[in-house]
């Protein structure tokens, strides 16, 4: 049996056994006499009932809904599996569940809508909405995703955010951190090639804007090449960032260029095409399972890169797990009304700055290595690292209170960090 059969069954197996799936529900109250089964249900639940009946905040007193997000998928951009549909994304749900509970205490339901017009499912969403207090758009497809990101975070009052648009381009802009300190280079002088003109890209490119990058200094590619003026062929979040230069390769556009970011597909990026960069080029080959270029490749090119993937088995793995549990935590615990450009790029510095932090010995155990500090080969931190809790989770919660997206502002910072050490295992 080869290693890829293996790791199928293997994945299998971990998903049917001992009981199929990776979430359960369990009660939070106590629940095994008549008394208490007076108080969960019938009559106790009517005086709850009617203080939310009176006053809509009474909800988050006296309900789980200030720390229950939606996952909501139609599954039309499933991982690299493409549209495969509601129910063949419902483990990739399932598996986020668990991972907003499991880093951040944050209990999360999938809910997988079996529908493609972008109408009629941002009114599905509106129409659940009430059930929680953060929805986690995910795994749909671009142009629609603009559309339905942009309406439901503007017409519902607690925050939204399509993960593969804004936690990619979060832990994106932390790498891009690190990377301009380590290559000496400011974000408006950057030179920016970005191979891929959907969802993710597209969100990175809107951050970049916040980071300093200048619009004009950006080229995007897609299948049919560089992304100009000239077109007649783009949407409109294309057309947001289309150049008036008269390239239209890919090879073109990374001549000269500070910063490659590729969110498209495999081996798309050659060694020659790297050798035209600039002095340290920051390199972000992030296709999955399979990156831009294979990482023996790039090492091979030059010895001044940059370089990250989204693999865990290479170096500076960038991950979106290392933002959105701790994006919705820090949201949730203010009850934001939005997920904001402030709290995107708090969470960013934050995931920066704790990369420049002496790596604890948890870590160093978690991967069994002996030492790790921050250059080349540790732009981010670790997934495992147990300080991402309280490091994003404030940081962006402060900026949340900054930009007024906060409803319930916290006043007292040391013990808002003991409930966080308490959420999780970590």
């Amino acid at each position: 049996m080869n290693n890829e059969k293996r790791a199928e069954e293997e994945a299998l197996e971990y998903h049917s056994c001992p009981r199929p799936g990776k979430i359960e529900v369990l009660p939070t109250k106590p629940h095994h006499t008549q008394h208490d089964l007076s108080l969960a249900y019938s009559p106790g639940v009517a005086a709850p009932a009617r203080a939310i009946a009176a006053d809509a905040d009474a909800s988050y007193r006296f309900t789980g809904r200030g720390n229950l997000v939606a996952i909501v998928t139609n599954g039309t951009a499933v991982l690299g599996l493409g549209n495969v549909g509601p129910l063949a994304a419902k483990p990739v749900m399932e598996g986020k569940s668990m991972l907003f509970k499991t880093f951040a205490g944050v209990d999360a339901f999938d809910i997988e809508i079996d529908e493609h017009d972008p109408e009629a499912f941002i009114r599905t969403v509106k129409a659940i909405a009430p059930t929680f207090g953060g929805i986690n758009l995910e795994d749909i497809k671009a142009p629609e995703c603009f559309e339905i990101d942009a309406r439901l975070s503007a017409e519902l009052e607690i925050p939204v955010m399509h993960d593969d648009q804004h936690g990619t381009a979060v832990i994106v802009a932390a790498a891009l951190i690190n990377g301009l300190r380590i290559a000496g280079k400011q974000a408006e002088r950057l030179r920016v090639a970005i191979n891929g003109a959907g969802a993710a890209a597209i969100a990175c490119a809107r951050l970049f804007l916040q980071l300093g990058i200048r619009r004009e200094n950006m080229v995007l590619c897609d299948t049919r090449g560089v992304v100009t003026r000239y077109r007649t062929d783009l949407n409109p979040a294309k057309r947001e960032f289309a150049t008036s230069r008269r390239i239209t390769t890919l090879a073109e556009a990374l001549d000269g260029a500070d910063l490659f970011l590729g969110v498209s597909a495999a081996d798309v990026l050659t060694t020659d095409m790297l050798r035209t960069m600039s002095e340290n080029p920051i390199v972000l080959a992030l296709a999955n399972p399979d990156p831009e270029i294979a990482y023996d490749k790039a090492m091979a090119s030059r010895p001044d890169i940059l370089f990250a993937t989204g693999r865990s088995d290479l170096p500076n793995q960038v991950n979106n797990a290392l933002g959105f549990p701790y994006i919705f935590r820090g949201a949730l615990d203010v009850r934001a009304t939005r997920i904001d450009d402030p709290m995107k790029l708090a969470a960013a510095h934050a995931l920066a700055e704790l990369a420049r932090q002496p790596v604890p010995a948890p870590v160093l155990r978690a991967y069994g290595i002996e030492r790790l500090s921050f250059g080349r080969d540790y732009l981010i931190p670790k997934l495992l690292d147990p300080r991402l809790l309280g490091s994003v989770a404030p940081a962006v919660a402060r900026a949340a209170m900054a930009s007024g997206a906060a409803r319930q502002p916290i006043e007292d910072w040391e013990a808002y960090a003991r409930k966080l050490r308490s959420l999780t295992e970590f």
